[in-house]
C-alpha cells in the first residue's frame, strides 16, 4: 500500500484485497492512517477514504458511510469508522448502532489526535481556538478560505471568526512549513497563534488494537 495524495474534494481507497479490516475514514486523515500501517507494516487493513471537504457539509457523511459499510459486508471480517461525529448531530452514531460498526471515540479528530482526556481538559482554555491539524494547514486555503467563501467575500471574516481568539496548531509531524502555514493562517484570520506537537494520538492506538 503507497500513499497517494489526498484531494479535499475527492474520495479515496487503499485496498491491497489482502485486508481483513475495512477503515471508513475522512479524506483528512489519509495520510497519517497510510503513514501509520506502512510505518507498522500492518496487513489487517484496506481503508476507503470519504471527501474531507464534506466537514463543511456533513449532512453527505451519514448516507456515504451507510453505503461503504453495507457494500463492504460479507467481505471483511470486520468495518471500523475513523471519524469523529463531524457536525452529524448523532446522526452518525445512530446509523453506526443500527449496523454494529465501532468508530473511534471522540467528537471529532482534534480530540483523539490530541487524546480525548487531554482534549477535554483543555476544553475551557480553547473554548476561542480555531483548530488545525496537518491536513487542514495543508489545505487552508481551499478547505477554509475558499471552502467558506472569505476569497469572494473576505466582509465574512468577522461573522465566522469574530469570536475565535487563537488558532492552535495540532501537529502530527514535526514539519516546519506546515506550522509557517498554519502561522500565516492565523495571520490572515487576525488571531493569536498556538503550536502543540500531540503526534498521531488515539488514532494510531485504536489502529493498533485492531491490527
Amino acid at each position: 500500500m503507497t500513499f497517494v495524495n489526498v484531494k479535499p474534494s475527492e474520495e479515496f481507497e487503499f485496498l491491497n484485497g489482502q485486508g481483513h479490516v475495512l477503515l471508513i475514514a475522512c479524506g483528512a486523515l489519509a495520510r497519517e492512517i497510510v503513514d501509520l500501517i506502512e510505518s507498522n507494516r500492518w496487513k489487517a487493513f484496506d481503508v476507503a477514504c470519504l471527501p474531507a471537504k464534506w466537514h463543511n457539509t456533513p449532512q453527505f457523511i451519514v448516507p456515504a458511510i451507510r453505503d461503504k459499510i453495507r457494500e463492504a459486508k460479507g467481505k471483511y471480517k470486520s468495518i471500523f469508522v475513523l471519524y469523529g461525529d463531524c457536525g452529524t448531530g448523532g446522526q452518525l452514531d445512530k446509523l453506526l448502532e443500527e449496523e454494529g460498526v465501532e468508530r473511534i471515540p471522540g467528537p471529532h479528530c482534534y480530540a483523539f489526535f490530541s487524546g480525548n482526556d487531554a482534549f477535554m481538559a483543555k476544553q475551557d482554555e480553547d473554548f476561542t481556538s480555531f483548530f488545525l491539524t496537518d491536513y487542514l494547514a495543508r489545505h487552508f486555503d481551499k478547505l477554509i478560505w475558499a471552502g467558506m467563501g472569505l476569497d469572494k467575500h473576505p466582509e465574512l471574516l468577522p461573522m465566522y471568526f469574530g469570536n475565535y481568539k487563537k488558532i492552535v496548531y495540532i501537529a502530527q509531524t514535526r514539519d516546519e512549513e506546515l506550522a509557517r502555514r498554519a502561522m500565516a493562517a492565523a495571520k490572515r484570520l487576525g488571531l493569536d497563534y498556538e503550536y502543540r506537537f500531540v503526534g498521531y494520538g488515539e488514532l494510531a492506538s485504536e489502529m493498533k488494537d485492531r491490527a
